[in-house]
């Protein structure tokens, strides 16, 4: 397909720039190497992970696309950019856990690596300043984030994803332990997988070895960073691998 030209600088959010295009239904998203975490609170530089998260996010949403999950996904133009679907974003987000970790093994007194059986979806708003608060249906639906039907087709989507995912991570020697996904409704209506899915979003354990390959090595300053994302590349994406 022809890519429509670069416009206006739309959005810049704390890993990607998002511009306009000369198609009113298409966008350009580019991945930046800035890291951010505990809600922007601690920030740094990545080197590389822009493209990392481009051509990673580029073949997992390839993955779930062949397992019937619509996204707004078109094609990846350039090492860091990716032509997609402008979307409005459900601010919701979507957090799949499949094991403990992190936040939530705190929260609950629990050891990182608990399997979940059954596994815990949850919603957040997305929104930094209020620091993401977890939420229910009733809130999501009282407070106007989303309706009932929506969140029907969030926690649909979700478990389609990780579905997906989980198998070919697998082959890879990827655990998918948690990840967090955002969706959009296109212009028809249409609800989509949006965003990213990536070292920054998910976290990912080597299968073996048990370490961790993804964002918590800045978060909590476990050294190896830049060797971790490569690492993911590797197993997902080996063209753009160092």
């Amino acid at each position: 397909m022809t890519i429509p030209d670069r416009g206006a600088l739309l959005y810049e959010g704390k890993g990607k720039k998002v511009y306009e295009t000369t198609d009113p239904d298409l966008v350009r998203v580019v991945f930046k190497d800035d890291a951010t975490a505990f809600n922007a609170q601690k920030r740094g530089t990545i080197v590389g992970k822009g493209v990392v998260n481009a051509a990673v996010t580029a073949e997992l949403m390839r993955v779930v696309q062949e397992a019937g999950v619509e996204t707004h996904f078109v094609e990846r133009i350039a090492p860091d950019e990716h032509l997609v679907r402008k979307l409005k974003i459900v601010p919701v987000e979507v957090i799949v856990r499949n094991r403990a970790a992190g936040s939530f093994a705190r929260r609950y007194g629990v050891e990182d690596g608990l399997d979940l059986n059954p596994i815990v979806v949850e919603w957040c708003l997305k929104s930094d300043e209020l620091g993401d608060p977890p939420m229910n249906d009733a809130t999501a639906v009282a407070l106007g984030f989303a309706t009932e039907e929506q969140l029907h087709g969030l926690f649909e989507g979700a478990a389609a994803v990780n579905d997906a995912l989980i198998p070919y991570l697998e082959e890879r020697g990827l655990d998918l332990i948690d990840f967090k996904l955002e969706f959009g409704e296109a212009p028809d209506g249409t609800l989509l997988l949006g965003d990213e899915i990536s070292p920054d979003t998910c976290r990912f354990w080597d299968a073996s070895t048990g370490e961790r390959l993804d964002k918590d090595r800045f978060r909590f300053d476990l050294g190896e960073v830049e060797a971790a994302y490569q690492t993911v590349a590797a197993r997902i994406a080996p063209e753009v691998a160092l």
